[in-house]
Order: structure tokens, then sequence, then C-alpha cells
């Protein structure tokens, strides 16, 4: 693969504290991603909010104004984390879909691509920039955009399951499942919208879990245990 687009859960960038960032687990994740990016793949990042800011568990405030704090909490996340990937030796820059003073440029397809041709790992902040949008539909309209080969989900749960394996003891897990089959059953991969975005545009995805020893190198190289979402 050339380009890959890689998905971090706010949370689990939080450890064990559920809020705020974890170091070491952000240095290890950077640790990976310079492996995967020495080896020539270029490297886009989303990340989600949550470890800051879930607006959808508050019914005091108006929707557009929650998402917009959401929005905001990805951009807190993709600085931190850019600086950590800077301190184990990478190039980063992080575009956003509108002006954030001179923290963040504004995200164009020929700035992204100029940035990925310099060899930067680029982080794509801040969602589609509209509310009742999510960071998966974020992620897949950026990948589709910039002709990503595939999106790779680092989850805190290791898979995909057709059913929610804290609840249901028994569930099953699947190696590779259809993007039809998820939409069909509401597996929950990614929010609705972003799962018809992956069947129409044929994006495939890659399900894993974080915390198992290095996971995104071996998702990236085909040596996973997650789940296959196929096209």
């Amino acid at each position: 693969m050339k380009r890959v687009f890689l998905k971090l859960s706010g949370e689990a960038l939080a450890g064990d504290k559920k809020t705020g960032f974890d170091e070491p687990t952000v240095t290890e994740v950077a640790k990976q991603v310079k492996t995967i990016v020495d080896s020539g793949i270029q490297v886009g990042i989303v990340i989600g909010g949550g470890n800051f800011w879930r607006g959808r568990t508050s019914e005091t405030i108006d929707r557009t104004k929650a998402d917009q704090i959401g929005m905001l909490a990805t951009i807190m996340n993709c600085i931190y984390v850019s600086e950590i990937f800077r301190s184990v030796g990478m190039k980063t820059q992080i575009l956003t879909p509108f002006e954030c003073g001179s923290m963040t440029k504004l995200f164009s397809k020929d700035r992204a691509n100029k940035y990925f041709e310099k060899g930067m790992v680029v982080f794509f902040a801040g969602g589609t920039g509209h509310p009742y949008f999510s960071t998966d539909t974020g992620i897949v309209l950026r990948a589709i955009e910039m002709e990503a080969e595939g999106i790779y989900l680092a989850k805190a749960i290791d898979g995909v399951y057709d059913s929610d394996p804290k609840i249901n003891p028994a569930a099953k897990k699947y190696d590779e499942v259809s993007i039809q089959t998820v939409i069909d059953q509401k597996l929950a991969v990614v929010d609705l919208t972003a799962s018809i975005m992956c069947m129409e545009n044929k994006m495939p995805m890659y399900v894993f879990g974080l915390n198992e020893e290095n996971s995104i190198v071996n998702a990236i190289n085909g040596k996973f245990s997650g789940t296959k979402v196929t096209v």
C-alpha cells in the first residue's frame, strides 16, 4: 500500500485514565507509525474526541454547539499527538476544514498531497467542519478524497462482533465481513453515514485492537487478528 488512513479513538489514547492523555500509550503509537512511514507508506490520521467530550451525552446543550465542542476536542488531540510524533523523529502537519489561527493549516487536497510527498504524517482534525457528522464520517470522507487504499480503525475492542461482547459473552467475532452485512445488521463498525460512503466508494476498512502489541504495524502489514470489512 502507498497511502493509508489510521483512526485512533480518543479514549484509547487516554489509556486507563479514560480522559486526557496517557503519554506512554501515545508514544508507543508514534513509534509504530514511524516504522510504517520509514517503510515508505504515507499515513493520514484522524483522532476522535471522546477523551475530552461526548456531545450526545448532554441533553442541555444545542446539538450544533455540542458537535462544535467535539470538533475542537479532536484538534486538541491532534496537536498533542502530532508533537509526540515529532518527538520520535517524524515530520507532521495538521489540517482543519476551518481556520484555526496559526495552530493548523486549512485543508485542501493539493496541500495535503504536498505534505504527503514531503514524507509528513498528515493529521486531519476538526471532523468535516459541520455538525451532525462524526469523526467516522470525517475519516471516510478524507480517505476517499485523498485516494487512500484503506482505513485502519484502532479501537478499544479487537474487531467486529455480531453483538456487543461486553453484554453478550457468546458474541461471535468476524475475521471478515462485508460492508453490506455491517449496514444490514447495524454492526456499528462506523456510523451509518460512513458505512454507506465506504460501500459506494469501495473503501475497505480494517478493525483491530490498539492495545495489542505492535497492533498498528501488524495490521498494515496484513498480520493482524482483527476484522477486515470488505467492499
